[in-house]
């Protein structure tokens, strides 16, 4: 069967995954495999659907028929006589027996076991039986009188009518049963040679037509929802499979983490014990403490390994920083801050950085800002990362600018902006990610292990924060972070005068931070009054 649109596009597009491509082009195969093993051009599944519904509908209609026969065959004794109705009754009854016999042999059958050609031939033979019996009831051969033919025109709409609605999941049955009522009707209206017996006879084959299209569009409507189903089902099955195959990555991945976090534990100790050993001799080395080097130039290659060990350690302490934060073990240790001084220090430690390498750094604060409540040692270290960025991206005679302020709805925001080489915008992503670094950052001397953005976002979003970065190409970058309103301390209540006395609580974890009753109430009996 024709596939839906969207697989088309899907096997017709070059980023489609390979795996796509194999289960189409797998799916491809196996419905042509299946139309040629078909008897009818469809699946075998749906065959057996098909002729599955053919048999309970003949099942269910079962005691209309009876009735349908029965009240035809007496009323047409009016013309046959009681012993040509009472023969032709009995003989329609046994045919309809047998057709019902024929289908409830066919439902008890296994579905595996059963073969479909010998059973679509027996029903469409009983249909054709069943239609010439209704034939001989209908026709005279000596012929009818006038008064007979509205009667007989009704009875052969009301056989194809039936006919087409029970039989229509196997449309071959249905021309079967209701071709010989309507040829024999037609024909017998046809050889009385009067225009009211020619306009009946087209009204017959007319009336055949109509059906025969009402038939097979119920035959399409089946197969249609059949071929849904197969699909539903099918993708359930895929899900349900995508779904264990997920689940096993996740545990793998639940695994490898756990021993991702044993493995940096165990290495930091490892890394540190014999890192700080480095870090001190060399230190004592560069000072020269117990005397001066008898060459001169070993004091600058102790001041190369004091160097190199303490950028070591501060990868190893971001290493560690992003796992925890990752595995959500990152606990914040919340105070009243102010947002102003922390950068105020930040620039500080970082001026003489950036006067050797001629930089200028404007600071634009707004006054009299209110305190934040937040973790001090980690707003500080999202101020180090984006400004010793700035700093190592701007080139020579460049400015950077600091910005802390008010957000629109309340909250606080701090701002790095400096005048390097920007970040194209595909790049963003990958600057954002663990250990990406963009192109310039390559090409730059002074790189780094790509952990400094990453890290500062994930803080920013500990503290229910948002982080932005904006970058053009040739004109700069600025890194924009924000606290909620939530988080200034001028924001909450007041404490009543008349209130209890407040029990000291102990420090907030990231967990926890804004969600805590007793720890909300400690912040309005500390800061409450003006922050």
């Amino acid at each position: 069967m024709p596939n839906t649109i969207s697989e088309t596009h899907e096997l017709a597009s070059p980023a489609a995954a390979p795996s796509t491509k194999r289960r189409l082009a797998s799916q491809h195969v196996r419905e042509a495999r299946d139309r040629l093993t078909s008897t009818s051009g469809t699946r075998p599944v749906f065959d057996y659907e098909l002729l599955r519904q053919f048999a309970q509908n003949r099942i269910s209609a079962s005691p209309v028929i009876l009735l349908l026969v029965v009240t035809i065959g007496a009323l047409s004794g009016l013309w046959t006589g009681a012993l040509a109705c009472a023969v032709w009754t009995a003989g329609a009854l046994v045919i309809h027996l047998v057709v019902i016999r024929a289908c409830r042999q066919f439902l008890e059958e296994p579905p595996s076991t059963t073969n479909l050609r010998p059973w679509r031939m027996r029903f469409i033979l009983l249909d054709l039986f069943f239609g010439m019996a209704w034939t001989f009831i209908l026709i005279n051969p000596i012929g009818m009188d006038d008064q007979a033919a509205t009667f007989m025109l009704f009875v052969m709409l009301l056989v194809v009518a039936i006919s087409s609605m029970l039989a229509s999941s196997l449309p071959i049955a249905v021309f079967a049963l209701t071709l010989p009522v309507t040829i024999a009707i037609a024909l017998d209206f046809a050889v009385k040679r009067t225009l009211h017996d020619y306009i009946l006879a087209i009204m017959a084959l007319t009336a055949e037509g109509y059906f025969s299209l009402l038939a097979y569009r119920l035959y399409s409507t089946t197969l249609a929802t059949l071929e849904a189903r197969a699909e539903k089902d099918a993708l359930i099955g895929e899900l349900e499979q995508s779904k264990s195959v997920s689940d096993e990555a996740r545990r793998r991945a639940e695994t490898a983490n756990i021993a991702k976090s044993r493995f940096l534990a165990q290495m930091s100790h490892e890394l540190r014990t014999p890192l700080n050993a480095i870090l001190g001799f060399s230190e004592v080395m560069k000072s020269e403490i117990f005397g001066p080097h008898g060459v001169p130039l070993y004091k600058d290659y102790a001041a190369d390994i004091h160097s190199s060990g303490v950028h070591l350690l501060n990868l190893i302490n971001e290493i560690l920083d992003l796992s925890r934060i990752e595995a959500g073990r990152y606990e914040l240790n919340e105070e009243a801050v102010s947002l102003n001084r922390m950068v105020e220090d930040c620039h500080h430690l970082l001026k003489l950085r950036a006067t050797n390498r001629g930089i200028t750094i404007h600071e634009m604060f707004e006054l009299d800002l209110p305190r934040l409540w937040g973790d001090e040692r980690a707003i500080r270290q999202i101020c180090l990362n984006l400004l010793s960025n700035a700093i190592k991206f701007t080139p020579q005679g460049g400015e950077i600018w600091l910005k802390v302020g008010w957000t629109a709805s309340g909250g606080q925001y701090m701002s790095v902006k400096d005048t390097g080489p920007g970040i194209p915008e595909e790049e963003i992503p990958i600057v954002l990610a663990s250990f990406g670094q963009g192109s310039n950052s390559i090409k730059s001397a002074e790189q780094g292990a790509g952990l400094g953005l990453p890290i500062a976002k994930n803080l920013i979003d500990l503290h229910g924060g948002t982080f932005t970065l904006k970058s053009k190409l040739r004109i700069g970058t600025e890194v924009i972070v924000t606290f909620p309103p939530e988080r200034v301390m001028s924001a909450l209540a007041p404490i009543s005068e008349n209130a209890p006395p407040i029990q000291p609580q102990p420090q907030m974890s990231a967990s926890s931070s804004s969600a805590d009753d007793s720890t909300s109430r400690a912040k309005r009996a500390l800061f409450g009054a003006g922050g």
